[in-house]
């Protein structure tokens, strides 16, 4: 069974790593609707700025002990205690400054939830409730921004969000499904475009 699973044409930047071949094969571009399950993703590329997401991915379970299993309430009550318990974890990215921009965020994420209803309907809008899909050939294709990225980064940022580029907004929006990058070669590419 795994044999055949390695057997699959797939994208080409999970290589031979079976995390990533599991996170490529089950999470990535996967539209992504729960608000919990959206500030994960915020979360964990926020922590990505500068680093390579397999690093991230890796402490995945580590950071969901850390940050109260993604619940932007909790989070959002962190304290200076909290914090200093936080950089102490080997568990995650022991970085203060994104360790206080996720607190930060998590107040944000809930201010956006008032004004909106969800975080789900105001982030989504920037593709227009509806996945963006590419045709890629090759991973080079692949880009790290667009127009979208561009919008949500400015509209995040205005609001009072930290470490949350237009670079990290375009590998938010792959992995929470807002754009398929996966190239049209790989056994993912046809699955997600057929999910309702």
């Amino acid at each position: 069974m795994l044999l055949l699973s390695y057997m699959k044409k797939r994208c080409e930047w999970p290589g031979t790593d079976d995390e990533m071949i599991k996170y490529h094969d089950n999470i990535w571009g996967v539209p992504v609707h729960k608000d919990k399950d959206i500030f994960k993703f915020l979360v964990l590329d926020s922590f990505q700025a500068g680093l390579s997401w397999s690093i991230i991915w890796r402490k995945e379970k580590g950071f969901a002990k850390a940050f109260a299993n993604y619940d932007y309430i909790k989070v959002a009550k962190f304290n200076k205690r909290k914090v200093e318990s936080l950089l102490k974890d080997v568990n995650i990215i022991r970085n203060r400054l994104k360790i206080l921009a996720t607190i930060s965020n998590a107040q944000k994420f809930m201010e956006i939830q008032k004004e909106f209803g969800s975080f789900n309907k105001y982030i989504w809008q920037f593709r227009d409730g509806k996945p963006k899909i590419n045709k890629l050939k090759t991973m080079k294709q692949i880009p790290t921004r667009s127009k979208e990225s561009d919008a949500m980064s400015r509209d995040l940022k205005d609001r009072g969000f930290k470490f949350i580029g237009t670079t990290i907004c375009y590998a938010f929006m792959q992995g929470i499904g807002m754009i398929n990058d996966h190239t049209i070669d790989c056994f993912r590419y046809k699955e997600i475009n057929n999910l309702k």
